[in-house]
């Protein structure tokens, strides 16, 4: 490395330490969603402990974001969802414009993120769910 490069990179090393510790500073005047105790708790569950509260405060920051995107995820599958029904079914069931969030379009979300869940027989995603196999329309 030469005298000129080696400097170029004292000086990028610098700029991210300096935005590293900005960030870290300012993590302390951040209230986040998640409250320090909660994401404490699950924490130390996992074995983990700190006495710096900017560590707790990032993580709360990154489940923070973590739940925001699966939730918009969520969101984009439940309208694809509704696309697929036909006009006429789709105008009945909803007048009110509402979307409606099931567990499989928050599924699909977490699947895209390596999170496989499988929901029990009892959750009820459609009014045939739980009837006799015999009675059901579908």
């Amino acid at each position: 490395m030469n005298p000129q490069s080696q400097s170029q990179s004292s000086e990028g090393r610098h700029d991210d330490d300096s935005a590293l510790s900005e960030f870290l500073a300012s993590l302390m005047d951040f209230t986040p969603t998640i409250p320090d105790e909660l994401v404490e708790h699950y924490l130390a569950k996992t074995g983990f402990q700190s006495p710096d509260i900017r560590l707790t405060r990032l993580v709360a920051v990154a489940t923070q974001k973590f739940v925001a995107e699966v939730a918009g995820n969520a969101h984009q599958h439940c309208k694809a969802r509704q696309a697929t029904i036909p006009k006429d079914k789709r105008d009945k069931q909803q007048k009110d414009k509402r979307l409606v969030l099931t567990m499989e379009d928050l599924s699909k979300a977490l699947h895209e993120y390596g999170v496989n869940v499988r929901h029990q027989e009892y959750f009820a995603d459609s009014p045939s769910t739980g009837m006799d196999p015999a009675t059901r329309d579908e």
